[in-house]
């Protein structure tokens, strides 16, 4: 099924965001290489009919009275620029994506077609590759997203493979204090030592096993003073669950 791509671009004067970005790079920075900067807001769409996507880039990817929209490729540019193009994680909840796949499927009143966006950033200037190296630092949030190919896919549709077995911290539940802090350092946790051996005593004591990394990151994240008092404060009773799996996990 055909992947139709576009980019839009506030025009001059609407283009407040790239604006401030190239300010804050270029005072707060200091990254003076950068001369100029035009951003774009770039869509992959998949299961559009043409004459879907094009009512889609007028309504739904752009705003027709302060966007530019570009179909297949960038406009041409002159001088010397960079582009970086920055997307979602892979199962990283995507809020631009998924608010133009909702409102496609509200125009068609059909499946909700596959969108794809990211950012394309470009920078103007001679630039070295440490300032690059810079820029990708900044705008790259490596928890949420990744520098994205400039090449359009073939498909959206994504297969994950099966994941690995998770790893087991072996000999957790008799670790001494010096080998718990070497857990604590080593995997960056939020909870203190205290908390750590209060986490071992149970695994020790009520599980009789050692954990697994994720069960160890899972409470390290609900552990937090943020999360502690609707994780931990709540008592929950008479859940019905119906698939046997899951109750059996539950």
């Amino acid at each position: 099924m055909k992947v139709f791509r576009c980019y839009t671009e506030k025009r001059p004067g609407f283009d407040v965001e790239a604006a401030g970005l190239l300010r804050e790079l270029r005072d707060s920075l200091n990254l003076t290489g950068v001369t100029g900067l035009r951003l774009f807001n770039r869509y992959d769409a998949q299961g559009l009919s043409e004459d879907v996507y094009a009512q889609a880039r007028q309504i739904v990817f752009s705003e027709p009275q302060v966007d530019d929209c570009f179909d297949e490729a960038l406009p041409a540019m002159e001088g010397n620029f960079w582009l970086l193009a920055v997307e979602s994680l892979p199962g990283q909840f995507d809020q631009r994506a998924d608010s133009c796949a909702q409102c496609i499927q509200m125009l068609t009143c059909q499946e909700r077609p596959i969108i794809r966006a990211a950012k394309v950033y470009a920078f103007f200037g001679a630039l070295t590759e440490e300032e690059k190296t810079r820029l990708r630092s900044y705008l790259i949030n490596p928890v949420e997203s990744r520098e994205a190919s400039l090449d359009k896919p073939e498909t959206l549709e994504q297969a994950y493979p099966a994941p690995a077995k998770v790893a087991t911290i072996t000999g957790f539940t008799r670790m001494d204090t010096p080998a718990l802090e070497t857990v604590l350092g080593e995997f960056g946790l939020a909870m203190d030592l205290d908390d750590l051996r209060f986490m071992q005593a149970y695994f020790r004591d009520t599980e009789k096993r050692d954990p697994t990394v994720t069960e160890l990151r899972l409470v390290d994240t609900y552990w937090s003073d943020h999360c502690r008092h609707t994780t931990f404060g709540t008592h929950l009773d008479k859940i019905a669950i119906e698939d046997d799996g899951a109750r059996k996990a539950y």
